[in-house]
Order: C-alpha cells, then structure tokens, then sequence
C-alpha cells in the first residue's frame, strides 16, 4: 500500500513514501533517478505541488519506489529515513482549502438532537489549526469543553468545478484521517460553526495520504476513536448520509476544488458532549483514531498554559 507522509528533517519541509518501518525521501531518491515530471522537482517536497502534477508524478512515483525497493540494504541507506529521527507534519500542510461536512450520520445526529439535514451542511476550517500525528492538541484558556471527532478526510487531486457524481471519485487522490476537534461551547454560542472549530492546535490530521486505488471502498470504512485506549466512537463509513459524489458535487457547485483541498466526512456518534454526564478532553488525555487500512492518528492533549 502507497502511504505518503510530509515531515521536516531539519527546518526543510520533505515528502516520503512509506516502506516498511522506513521513509524514502523522495527528493533524494528522485535525484538518484531522475523522473520526468514536467512541473520540476517541486513535487518531491510538497504534497500539494505533486497533487497538482497529476498523473507524471504518481508515475515518477511508482517508479521511484520500485528502484529503491530493489536496492540492496546498504545502497538504500542514504534514500531512506528513520521515522524517528524526522518530525512528521500533516499530509498536506498548507491545504487550499479545508471543507468540513457536519452531522453527516445519523445517529450522531440523533444524539446531538439535532435533524437531519436535506442537503450538506459545509463549514470551514483553517490551515493554521492543523496539528500533525504526535502532535499536541491544546485545551483553551477561555474553555474546558474540549470535544473529539473522528473522520475520514477525501484529499482532492484533480481540479474542478461543477463536478458530477459520475466523475466525482476521479477527482480524488486519497483519504486520510481528520479529528474535527471542537470546543462546544463556542460552537453552540451562535448558529455559525466558525469559532469552535478553529482554535489553535485543534485540528489533528494524518499520519498518512492513502492514495485513492490503495482503497479498495471509502464507503465501507471502520472509524474508532479511543480517548486514553478506551473506545468512544465506533462506526463506519457506511453509515454517511451524503457520500463522497454526494459531497463533492455540492461542493463543487459553489467554488473551484483544487489539488491539495481536505474535506473531513463528518463523525459517527459517540463525541463527549452528548454523554450524561458530558465527558471532554483535559490535559493529560490521549486522544486516538483509527480508520480501517489507513492508519491510527494519535495526539496527546495538554493544556494551554503548558507546552503546545
């Protein structure tokens, strides 16, 4: 399975290819054998940039990783990186664009007490709130109703508007996992989602870009979420009211997808505020979701005085 990761080795942002417990660093493999990717070499840094370079980077890819997968162990040692000697960063850092789906199952829905919606009901999140895989998600100052949310998020990869359902999935790269971290009482202050979903250090995103063939149905998905190993969401991607078509159809009716934008599907039932009593995150907790064959995103939680 194809993983892509984004991380830093020193203070130069890198894109890798998963093998194994290792990292292929794309920009030195690439200068090892050299692809033809008319965009340049800006693909083998940036997730966005080789989103954007469509189909001759996904080749340059697979070719990539088929030479260096048959280097001996000795002459891969320069292409390859420790996991552990780098600092991972979201998948797509500087994501276009992040286009939240709210309340898109219906038992969440129900347990929220709130109806289900005709159409889509899209808000938008900030670059700045993501926050990578191991990194820490931060409990404001000015509240403690810290809330989880598991969800798949579809990556875009090729451009569009006005986008049919029929052609709706060619449009996608890959998927990825999302927690829709929310502070609720800023969110149900007013009828808007902006302020609750965007505070600082609230947005985990990762580890990996899935790229889209390596699923084989984004619709048959589990999703579980754990909150210090204790499992507090469990439900699948069957359960969603609006599909992927569904979503980037609608969303494509009102602005231009680009390569690199994130949209997060919603979450199962299961988040804090509708317990009795209301659970929320503290400092402290670990907070983790887990997607059937994409992953687990894991992310302490610490308190806004102490170190974000």
């Amino acid at each position: 399975m194809t993983k892509l990761v984004t991380y830093t080795s020193g203070d130069r942002p890198r894109l890798g290819a998963v093998q194994g417990d290792l990292i292929i660093d794309l920009a030195s493999a690439n200068g090892a054998f050299p692809q033809d990717v008319p965009s340049g070499d800006g693909w083998t840094v940036d997730g966005v940039a080789f989103l954007a370079a469509g189909a001759p980077a996904l080749k340059a890819l697979g070719a990539i990783i088929g030479k260096v997968s048959a280097l001996s162990e000795a002459d891969a040692r320069s292409l390859l990186v420790e996991p552990a000697s780098v600092k991972l960063l979201p998948p797509i850092p500087n994501p276009p664009k992040i286009i939240c789906v709210a309340r898109n199952y219906g038992k969440h829905a129900e347990e929220a007490g709130r109806p289900v919606s005709e159409i889509p009901i899209i808000f938008a999140r900030f670059a700045k709130t993501l926050v990578a895989h191991g990194g820490n998600v931060v409990v404001p100052r000015v509240s403690h109703q810290l809330d989880w949310e598991g969800e798949l998020a579809v990556i875009i990869g090729k451009p569009g508007r006005y986008i049919s359902r029929k052609d709706a999935l060619d449009h996608v790269a890959g998927y990825s996992i999302f927690n829709d971290v929310t502070v609720r009482d800023y969110q149900f202050r007013v009828s808007q989602y902006t302020a609750g979903k965007n505070f600082s250090h609230s947005g985990p995103f990762g580890p990996y870009l899935v790229l889209r063939d390596e699923v084989a149905d984004p619709h048959a998905l589990q999703i579980t979420t754990t909150l210090n190993g204790d499992v507090v969401q469990s439900g699948n991607t069957s359960e969603m009211i609006f599909d992927i078509p569904a979503i980037i159809e609608h969303i494509s009716e009102f602005i231009d997808l680009e390569a690199g934008d994130v949209i997060p599907m919603g979450t199962p039932a299961g988040v804090g505020f509708t317990r009795k009593p209301p659970l929320f995150l503290k400092g402290g907790d670990v907070i983790s979701v887990e997607i059937e064959g994409l992953g687990t995103l894991t992310n302490p939680v610490v308190d806004e005085s102490g170190p974000a």
